[in-house]
């Protein structure tokens, strides 16, 4: 692979499809989600996925979200900056070579997918699991995750 811009932009791409890939309204998703926004703490996820159980009420208190990191290089990943798992289920995409340069410093319950050769569908990378992620428990509540989702979302849409 190229230049740091370029991988991160073309994994960027991977994940966008792989949470998506027929841009369904039902699937509900959005990309730089920002948490504590205006304070010392302030978190960006660079994309994350909501999956409630169903629509009803507790379907959606249930719901599960997901959260992807991109790293694409060994020094991208060991920066401080981009390891905000605050969801269920949290991953790090990254090209091969830096997975296999870090996978002993990726913490347990964070699961890794990296590009699995160009998609027959468009100029993207299928992504393939090499690890798998474990449930956390959240520190946040149903409303707040969805809000600053729902906030990121209508940013990309204007």
């Amino acid at each position: 692979m190229s230049k740091r811009p370029e991988i991160t932009k073309m994994l960027s791409l991977s994940v966008r499809r792989h949470i998506n890939q027929r841009n369904d309204p039902r699937i509900y998703w959005a990309a730089e989600v920002t948490f504590d926004y205006g304070t010392s703490n302030a978190i960006r996820v660079d994309f994350m996925r909501f999956k409630p159980v169903n629509n009803t009420i507790s379907g959606i208190e249930k719901g599960d979200f997901y959260c992807y990191e991109v790293k694409s290089s060994v020094e991208d990943f060991r920066s401080k900056n981009g390891h905000n798992f605050i969801g269920d289920f949290n991953y790090y995409v990254m090209p091969e070579e830096v997975y296999i340069a870090v996978q002993n410093e990726i913490p347990h319950a964070v699961g890794v997918y990296i590009p699995n050769g160009k998609s027959g569908r468009g100029d993207w990378y299928d992504l393939r699991s090499v690890k798998k992620a474990v449930r956390q428990n959240r520190k946040r509540p149903v409303s707040e995750m969805l809000l600053m989702m729902f906030r990121s979302a209508a940013r990309e849409i204007v």
